[in-house]
Protein backbone atom coordinates (compact mmCIF):
# COMPACT_ATOMS: atom_id res chain seq x y z
CA UNK A 1 0.00 0.00 0.00
CA UNK A 2 1.37 3.39 -1.06
CA UNK A 3 4.73 1.68 -1.75
CA UNK A 4 5.08 0.92 1.96
CA UNK A 5 6.51 -2.54 1.16
CA UNK A 6 6.16 -3.87 4.69
CA UNK A 7 7.65 -7.37 4.72
CA UNK A 8 9.28 -9.60 7.32
CA UNK A 9 10.36 -12.30 4.87
CA UNK A 10 13.87 -10.89 4.46
CA UNK A 11 14.58 -10.04 8.11
CA UNK A 12 16.56 -12.32 10.42
CA UNK A 13 17.42 -12.18 14.12
CA UNK A 14 19.69 -15.23 14.35
CA UNK A 15 23.01 -16.26 12.86
CA UNK A 16 22.65 -17.89 9.44
CA UNK A 17 22.36 -21.67 9.55
CA UNK A 18 25.58 -23.38 8.45
CA UNK A 19 25.26 -24.39 4.80
CA UNK A 20 27.59 -25.54 2.02
CA UNK A 21 29.64 -22.60 0.78
CA UNK A 22 28.30 -21.05 -2.43
CA UNK A 23 30.05 -22.19 -5.58
CA UNK A 24 32.50 -19.71 -7.07
CA UNK A 25 33.19 -18.96 -10.74
CA UNK A 26 36.10 -20.77 -12.37
CA UNK A 27 39.39 -19.13 -11.45
CA UNK A 28 38.14 -17.68 -8.14
CA UNK A 29 39.27 -19.30 -4.87
CA UNK A 30 38.07 -18.86 -1.30
CA UNK A 31 40.43 -18.45 1.67
CA UNK A 32 39.88 -17.71 5.34
CA UNK A 33 42.11 -15.31 7.26
CA UNK A 34 42.40 -15.74 11.01
CA UNK A 35 41.60 -12.69 13.15
CA UNK A 36 41.14 -12.20 16.89
CA UNK A 37 37.37 -12.50 16.48
CA UNK A 38 37.18 -15.31 13.95
CA UNK A 39 37.91 -16.25 10.36
CA UNK A 40 37.13 -13.72 7.63
CA UNK A 41 36.55 -14.74 4.03
CA UNK A 42 38.83 -13.53 1.25
CA UNK A 43 38.14 -14.36 -2.39
CA UNK A 44 41.12 -14.51 -4.73
CA UNK A 45 41.13 -14.40 -8.52
CA UNK A 46 44.39 -15.58 -10.04
CA UNK A 47 45.70 -13.62 -13.04
CA UNK A 48 44.88 -15.32 -16.31
CA UNK A 49 47.79 -14.92 -18.70
CA UNK A 50 50.38 -12.13 -18.75
CA UNK A 51 49.51 -8.73 -17.38
CA UNK A 52 48.07 -6.36 -19.97
CA UNK A 53 49.57 -3.39 -18.18
CA UNK A 54 52.92 -1.61 -18.23
CA UNK A 55 53.77 -3.03 -14.81
CA UNK A 56 56.22 -5.91 -14.72
CA UNK A 57 54.78 -7.10 -11.39
CA UNK A 58 51.19 -5.84 -11.24
CA UNK A 59 50.02 -4.50 -7.93
CA UNK A 60 47.05 -6.54 -6.68
CA UNK A 61 43.61 -5.03 -6.47
CA UNK A 62 41.95 -5.40 -3.07
CA UNK A 63 38.19 -4.86 -2.86
CA UNK A 64 36.18 -3.86 0.24
CA UNK A 65 32.38 -4.11 0.25
CA UNK A 66 29.88 -1.81 1.90
CA UNK A 67 26.96 -2.35 4.25
CA UNK A 68 24.76 -5.41 3.62
CA UNK A 69 27.32 -6.74 1.12
CA UNK A 70 30.22 -9.15 1.06
CA UNK A 71 33.10 -10.22 -1.14
CA UNK A 72 30.50 -11.61 -3.57
CA UNK A 73 29.48 -8.12 -4.77
CA UNK A 74 32.86 -7.92 -6.54
CA UNK A 75 32.71 -11.19 -8.50
CA UNK A 76 32.25 -9.47 -11.86
CA UNK A 77 35.20 -7.18 -11.17
CA UNK A 78 37.37 -10.08 -9.95
CA UNK A 79 36.85 -11.91 -13.23
CA UNK A 80 37.26 -8.75 -15.33
CA UNK A 81 40.60 -7.71 -13.84
CA UNK A 82 42.08 -11.18 -13.40
CA UNK A 83 41.44 -11.74 -17.11
CA UNK A 84 43.72 -8.75 -17.69
CA UNK A 85 46.56 -10.25 -15.69
CA UNK A 86 45.94 -8.47 -12.40
CA UNK A 87 45.75 -10.46 -9.12
CA UNK A 88 42.52 -9.63 -7.27
CA UNK A 89 41.29 -10.04 -3.70
CA UNK A 90 37.95 -9.27 -2.03
CA UNK A 91 37.22 -9.49 1.68
CA UNK A 92 34.02 -10.20 3.61
CA UNK A 93 34.07 -8.37 6.93
CA UNK A 94 32.69 -10.09 10.05
CA UNK A 95 28.95 -10.70 9.78
CA UNK A 96 29.09 -10.56 5.98
CA UNK A 97 29.50 -13.11 3.22
CA UNK A 98 30.93 -16.35 4.60
CA UNK A 99 32.95 -14.76 7.40
CA UNK A 100 32.28 -15.47 11.06
CA UNK A 101 28.99 -14.13 12.37
CA UNK A 102 28.58 -12.30 15.68
CA UNK A 103 25.24 -12.71 17.42
CA UNK A 104 22.43 -10.29 16.54
CA UNK A 105 22.97 -8.07 19.59
CA UNK A 106 26.75 -8.19 19.27
CA UNK A 107 26.66 -7.26 15.60
CA UNK A 108 23.94 -4.63 15.71
CA UNK A 109 24.85 -2.85 18.95
CA UNK A 110 28.43 -3.90 19.70
CA UNK A 111 30.35 -3.86 16.40
CA UNK A 112 32.15 -0.58 15.75
CA UNK A 113 33.73 0.79 12.61
CA UNK A 114 37.13 0.14 14.19
CA UNK A 115 36.37 -3.58 14.56
CA UNK A 116 35.35 -3.82 10.92
CA UNK A 117 38.39 -1.76 9.93
CA UNK A 118 40.59 -4.29 11.73
CA UNK A 119 39.12 -7.06 9.53
CA UNK A 120 39.92 -5.01 6.44
CA UNK A 121 43.49 -4.38 7.62
CA UNK A 122 43.97 -8.10 8.35
CA UNK A 123 42.82 -8.99 4.85
CA UNK A 124 45.09 -6.42 3.20
CA UNK A 125 48.16 -7.53 5.15
CA UNK A 126 47.44 -11.17 4.31
CA UNK A 127 47.16 -10.33 0.61
CA UNK A 128 50.36 -8.27 0.68
CA UNK A 129 52.25 -11.18 2.23
CA UNK A 130 51.00 -13.47 -0.55
CA UNK A 131 52.13 -10.87 -3.10
CA UNK A 132 55.68 -10.64 -1.70
CA UNK A 133 55.00 -7.34 0.03
CA UNK A 134 53.62 -5.64 -3.08
CA UNK A 135 51.29 -2.79 -2.05
CA UNK A 136 47.66 -3.26 -3.03
CA UNK A 137 45.45 -0.84 -4.91
CA UNK A 138 42.57 -0.52 -2.46
CA UNK A 139 39.03 -0.29 -3.85
CA UNK A 140 36.26 0.48 -1.34
CA UNK A 141 32.53 0.67 -2.01
CA UNK A 142 30.03 2.69 0.05
CA UNK A 143 30.70 2.17 3.78
CA UNK A 144 33.68 0.00 2.81
CA UNK A 145 35.02 3.07 1.05
CA UNK A 146 34.60 4.89 4.35
CA UNK A 147 36.64 2.20 6.12
CA UNK A 148 39.26 2.42 3.37
CA UNK A 149 39.73 6.13 4.06
CA UNK A 150 39.74 5.50 7.81
CA UNK A 151 42.54 2.92 7.84
CA UNK A 152 44.72 5.16 5.67
CA UNK A 153 43.97 8.23 7.76
CA UNK A 154 44.93 6.28 10.88
CA UNK A 155 48.05 5.04 9.04
CA UNK A 156 47.30 1.34 9.51
CA UNK A 157 48.53 0.41 6.02
CA UNK A 158 50.05 1.88 2.89
CA UNK A 159 48.55 1.30 -0.56
CA UNK A 160 49.63 1.94 -4.13
CA UNK A 161 46.40 3.74 -5.01
CA UNK A 162 42.90 4.28 -3.66
CA UNK A 163 39.62 3.92 -5.55
CA UNK A 164 36.47 5.09 -3.79
CA UNK A 165 33.39 3.59 -5.44
CA UNK A 166 30.20 5.43 -4.44
CA UNK A 167 31.99 5.72 -1.11
CA UNK A 168 30.87 7.29 2.15
CA UNK A 169 32.75 10.61 2.15
CA UNK A 170 35.46 11.20 4.71
CA UNK A 171 33.69 14.37 5.86
CA UNK A 172 30.74 12.25 7.05
CA UNK A 173 27.65 10.48 5.74
CA UNK A 174 24.95 12.65 7.33
CA UNK A 175 23.91 14.08 3.94
CA UNK A 176 23.77 10.57 2.48
CA UNK A 177 21.23 9.40 5.04
CA UNK A 178 19.18 12.52 4.46
CA UNK A 179 19.12 11.49 0.80
CA UNK A 180 17.93 8.00 1.76
CA UNK A 181 15.23 9.39 4.04
CA UNK A 182 13.98 11.68 1.27
CA UNK A 183 14.01 8.76 -1.17
CA UNK A 184 11.86 6.60 1.14
CA UNK A 185 9.13 8.59 2.97
CA UNK A 186 8.12 5.49 4.97
CA UNK A 187 11.68 4.93 6.22
CA UNK A 188 11.06 5.76 9.90
CA UNK A 189 7.58 4.25 10.20
CA UNK A 190 8.76 0.99 8.64
CA UNK A 191 11.68 0.87 11.09
CA UNK A 192 9.16 1.09 13.94
CA UNK A 193 7.11 -1.80 12.52
CA UNK A 194 10.33 -3.81 12.15
CA UNK A 195 11.41 -3.24 15.75
CA UNK A 196 14.36 -1.11 14.55
CA UNK A 197 15.91 -4.00 12.68
CA UNK A 198 18.97 -2.57 10.84
CA UNK A 199 17.96 -4.21 7.55
CA UNK A 200 14.54 -2.53 7.53
CA UNK A 201 15.44 -0.01 4.76
CA UNK A 202 16.31 -3.00 2.51
CA UNK A 203 13.65 -5.42 3.74
CA UNK A 204 11.98 -5.89 0.35
CA UNK A 205 13.46 -6.26 -3.17
CA UNK A 206 11.56 -3.15 -4.29
CA UNK A 207 13.28 -1.11 -1.57
CA UNK A 208 16.67 -2.56 -2.45
CA UNK A 209 16.23 -1.76 -6.13
CA UNK A 210 15.13 1.79 -5.41
CA UNK A 211 18.11 2.50 -3.14
CA UNK A 212 20.88 0.50 -4.83
CA UNK A 213 20.16 0.12 -8.55
CA UNK A 214 19.08 1.86 -11.71
CA UNK A 215 15.68 1.24 -13.27
CA UNK A 216 17.35 -0.92 -15.95
CA UNK A 217 18.18 -3.76 -13.54
CA UNK A 218 15.80 -6.71 -13.75
CA UNK A 219 13.66 -7.77 -10.82
CA UNK A 220 15.23 -11.24 -11.02
CA UNK A 221 18.73 -9.82 -10.50
CA UNK A 222 17.54 -7.78 -7.53
CA UNK A 223 15.85 -10.81 -5.96
CA UNK A 224 19.07 -12.85 -6.29
CA UNK A 225 20.99 -9.94 -4.80
CA UNK A 226 18.46 -9.75 -1.95
CA UNK A 227 19.01 -13.41 -1.09
CA UNK A 228 22.71 -12.75 -0.45
CA UNK A 229 22.37 -9.69 1.78
CA UNK A 230 23.74 -10.38 5.25
CA UNK A 231 21.28 -11.31 8.00
CA UNK A 232 21.76 -8.11 10.02
CA UNK A 233 24.06 -5.10 10.03
CA UNK A 234 25.93 -3.00 12.56
CA UNK A 235 24.25 0.23 13.69
CA UNK A 236 27.53 1.58 15.05
CA UNK A 237 29.24 1.35 11.65
CA UNK A 238 27.13 4.03 9.90
CA UNK A 239 26.83 6.07 13.09
CA UNK A 240 30.62 6.06 13.43
CA UNK A 241 31.07 7.64 10.02
CA UNK A 242 28.15 10.05 10.20
CA UNK A 243 30.47 12.98 10.81
CA UNK A 244 34.05 13.76 9.78
CA UNK A 245 36.32 10.78 10.45
CA UNK A 246 39.26 11.33 8.09
CA UNK A 247 42.28 13.64 8.12
CA UNK A 248 43.14 13.99 4.40
CA UNK A 249 46.60 15.39 5.20
CA UNK A 250 47.44 12.19 7.07
CA UNK A 251 45.71 9.95 4.54
CA UNK A 252 47.29 11.05 1.26
CA UNK A 253 50.92 10.23 2.21
CA UNK A 254 49.80 6.63 2.86
CA UNK A 255 49.24 6.26 -0.88
CA UNK A 256 52.65 5.29 -2.21
CA UNK A 257 52.27 6.12 -5.89
CA UNK A 258 55.53 7.89 -6.71
CA UNK A 259 54.46 9.46 -9.97
CA UNK A 260 54.77 13.22 -10.13
CA UNK A 261 52.19 13.23 -12.94
CA UNK A 262 49.03 11.24 -12.32
CA UNK A 263 46.31 10.66 -9.78
CA UNK A 264 46.47 8.79 -6.50
CA UNK A 265 42.73 8.67 -5.83
CA UNK A 266 39.85 7.63 -8.06
CA UNK A 267 36.33 8.66 -7.04
CA UNK A 268 33.87 6.60 -9.06
CA UNK A 269 30.15 7.28 -8.83
CA UNK A 270 26.94 6.27 -10.56
CA UNK A 271 25.10 8.89 -12.57
CA UNK A 272 21.79 7.62 -11.15
CA UNK A 273 23.02 7.04 -7.58
CA UNK A 274 20.34 8.42 -5.25
CA UNK A 275 22.49 8.12 -2.11
CA UNK A 276 26.08 9.08 -2.96
CA UNK A 277 24.96 11.72 -5.44
CA UNK A 278 27.31 13.55 -7.78
CA UNK A 279 27.31 16.71 -5.59
CA UNK A 280 28.40 14.60 -2.58
CA UNK A 281 31.14 12.90 -4.60
CA UNK A 282 32.29 16.20 -6.10
CA UNK A 283 32.64 17.65 -2.62
CA UNK A 284 34.73 14.61 -1.63
CA UNK A 285 36.98 15.13 -4.67
CA UNK A 286 37.36 18.80 -3.74
CA UNK A 287 38.41 17.85 -0.19
CA UNK A 288 41.21 15.58 -1.38
CA UNK A 289 42.29 17.95 -4.13
CA UNK A 290 42.70 20.76 -1.62
CA UNK A 291 44.77 18.49 0.64
CA UNK A 292 46.88 17.34 -2.33
CA UNK A 293 47.66 20.91 -3.36
CA UNK A 294 48.52 21.87 0.21
CA UNK A 295 50.84 18.90 0.74
CA UNK A 296 52.48 19.38 -2.66
CA UNK A 297 53.25 23.02 -1.97
CA UNK A 298 54.76 21.99 1.36
CA UNK A 299 56.87 19.45 -0.62
CA UNK A 300 55.35 16.58 1.33
CA UNK A 301 54.12 15.00 -1.92
CA UNK A 302 55.80 14.86 -5.31
CA UNK A 303 53.88 16.69 -8.03
CA UNK A 304 54.69 18.94 -10.99
CA UNK A 305 53.26 22.41 -11.47
CA UNK A 306 50.59 21.54 -14.03
CA UNK A 307 49.27 18.69 -11.86
CA UNK A 308 49.01 21.02 -8.85
CA UNK A 309 47.40 23.96 -10.61
CA UNK A 310 45.01 22.52 -13.18
CA UNK A 311 41.94 20.32 -13.45
CA UNK A 312 40.90 19.01 -16.85
CA UNK A 313 37.35 18.08 -17.81
CA UNK A 314 36.10 15.25 -19.99
CA UNK A 315 32.39 15.68 -20.64
CA UNK A 316 32.30 13.29 -23.59
CA UNK A 317 28.96 11.46 -23.73
CA UNK A 318 27.82 13.28 -20.60
CA UNK A 319 30.38 11.54 -18.39
CA UNK A 320 31.27 14.70 -16.42
CA UNK A 321 34.71 13.29 -15.57
CA UNK A 322 37.43 15.54 -14.17
CA UNK A 323 41.13 14.88 -13.64
CA UNK A 324 43.79 16.78 -11.73
CA UNK A 325 45.32 17.69 -8.38
CA UNK A 326 45.86 14.05 -7.50
CA UNK A 327 42.24 13.00 -7.96
CA UNK A 328 40.27 11.49 -10.82
CA UNK A 329 36.48 11.90 -10.53
CA UNK A 330 34.56 9.61 -12.89
CA UNK A 331 30.84 9.07 -13.46
CA UNK A 332 29.24 5.88 -14.76
CA UNK A 333 26.22 7.25 -16.67
CA UNK A 334 22.91 5.74 -15.63
CA UNK A 335 24.33 3.48 -12.89
CA UNK A 336 22.91 3.28 -9.38
CA UNK A 337 24.66 3.04 -6.04
CA UNK A 338 25.82 -0.57 -6.58
CA UNK A 339 27.42 0.39 -9.87
CA UNK A 340 29.66 -2.70 -9.81
CA UNK A 341 26.51 -4.86 -9.99
CA UNK A 342 24.35 -2.64 -12.20
CA UNK A 343 23.91 -3.25 -15.93
CA UNK A 344 26.63 -0.67 -16.69
CA UNK A 345 29.25 -2.37 -14.48
CA UNK A 346 31.77 -2.79 -17.31
CA UNK A 347 31.88 0.98 -17.85
CA UNK A 348 32.97 1.43 -14.24
CA UNK A 349 35.46 -1.42 -14.51
CA UNK A 350 37.06 0.22 -17.55
CA UNK A 351 37.39 3.54 -15.72
CA UNK A 352 38.98 1.74 -12.78
CA UNK A 353 41.38 -0.01 -15.17
CA UNK A 354 42.38 3.32 -16.73
CA UNK A 355 43.12 4.69 -13.25
CA UNK A 356 45.05 1.56 -12.31
CA UNK A 357 47.26 1.73 -15.40
CA UNK A 358 48.37 5.32 -14.69
CA UNK A 359 49.51 4.61 -11.11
Amino acid sequence: MFNFHLSYQWLHWRRPVSRPLPRLPDGVERFFVQTAGGDVEVLYAKPKGPAKTSQLHPHPLFFAHGGMGGAWVWLEYLEYFSARGIPCYAVSLRGHGNSWYPSFLHMVYGTTKRMLADDLVAGIRWAQERESGNDVVLVGHSSGGGLSQLILSEQDVKVKGLALVAAVPGFGSFRVYVNWWLLDPWFTLRMVFHGWHPNSPLSHPALTKRAFFSEHVTDDLVRRFQQRINAYESFLWPLGIGYSFVNPHKMLPQITSNRAIGQRILILCGGADKLMTLPVMTRLADMYRAAFVSLSRQRKLDAVGDEINSISEDSEEGQQDTTGQGVRLCVVPGAGHHLQNDVQWEVGAQKLLTFYEQL
